[in-house]
């Protein structure tokens, strides 16, 4: 009788026990093609590499098909992403490898991290909520939160702050992308104390965001706030939900690390987590142009909602549809 590549007995420890050899010998083979250390691979290793890469592909298939809740689903699914780039390295020209990374690899990074993505979306939004409503039901917790200074005197008085002269608009828009840069890539680095910080830098956020809204309602300024954040605020928060959620990959993967060790994990995750910080600092140029030149401009709030929404679409449909594979003819 031939047994199919994707049975396996219902007992995880049996499969483990009857597959572990071959992907110690594609561990092995990794590790001599990484670090201060690596060595070229002979013709026959070349092919080792490759043969021991789709027998632990199909490994994987069957541990998320079979076992999917067990830590060796998630040892698969690193040493499968640890394997991918060594076994399909193509040397292509840079302008090729950006190309490629723009119509396929970021989209691509993105819709695989969805559930981390969604982990930060939650970390960020919850707090923000709360913070507005408590502030609407009572301004004095809106006044407790933001700093005492320019700001909150400007919204207690009535008086929008979201104005940007036209001849400061160019440096305004600067000074925006580098703070927006900055605050994407400390949430990303924040996986690295165990996803701890990135979650800090999420929830602050967000309490901070809904007091500035709550306040902003309170005293007459929420359809102002709206209308200049339309334009660039769908593709900012996206952006910040995604490099949150890469840093809480690479916390996750400190967490439970599964059956490799914490340093492998956190190469592993790091390369996967890497092209989504990668692929969000244009989006935040484009934010930072919307937000210096287009939500402080004159034009009718209608303009501004129809600029941001279809900025929306086309960033959503980038994300979720570029780069998928076309469905086979029957």
């Amino acid at each position: 009788m031939v047994v199919s590549p994707l049975t396996a007995s219902s007992d995880p420890h049996l499969f483990i026990r009857e597959r572990r050899e071959r992907w110690q010998e594609l561990e092995a083979l990794l590790q001599r093609t990484r670090g201060r250390r690596r060595q070229p691979l002979s013709a026959s290793e070349v092919e080792a590499l490759g043969r021991h890469y789709r027998q632990v592909t199909s490994d994987l298939a069957i541990a998320r098909r079979d076992f999917p809740h067990e830590r060796v689903r998630h040892y698969l699914e690193q040493l499968v992403g640890r394997a991918h780039p060594a076994v399909y390295h193509r040397s292509t020209g840079q302008w090729q490898s950006v190309t490629h990374f723009v119509r396929r690899g970021f989209p691509r990074a993105f819709r695989e991290a969805r559930p981390y993505t969604a982990v930060a979306f939650a970390a960020l939004a919850l707090p923000f909520l709360l913070a507005l409503i408590l502030t609407l039901a009572d301004p004095t917790v809106g006044r407790i939160i933001l700093p005492p200074g320019q700001l909150v005197d400007k919204i207690e008085q009535g008086q929008s702050w979201m104005e940007i002269g036209r001849g400061e608009r160019g440096l305004a828009s600067s000074f925006i992308m580098t703070n927006n840069i900055r605050v994407a890539i400390f949430a990303f680095a924040g996986g690295i104390a165990f996803g701890l910080v990135t979650l800090l830098v999420l929830v602050q956020n967000g309490i901070v965001l809904g007091a500035t809204a709550g306040l902003a309602i309170q005293h007459g300024l929420g359809g102002s706030l709206i209308s200049f954040v339309s334009p660039h605020g769908g593709i900012e928060m996206t952006v910040i939900f995604i490099a949150g959620g890469a840093g809480l990959r690479i916390g996750h993967a400190l967490l439970r690390p599964g059956l490799i060790s914490r340093r492998a994990a956190l190469t592993s995750s790091a390369l996967r987590a890497i092209p989504l910080l990668f692929g969000c600092v244009p989006l935040l140029m484009i934010a930072g142009t919307l937000e210096g030149f287009v939500s402080p401009s004159g034009i009718p709030n209608l303009a501004k909602f129809i600029i941001g929404a279809f900025a929306l679409i086309l960033l959503y449909s980038y994300l979720l549809l570029a780069g998928r594979e076309p469905a086979p003819h029957p």
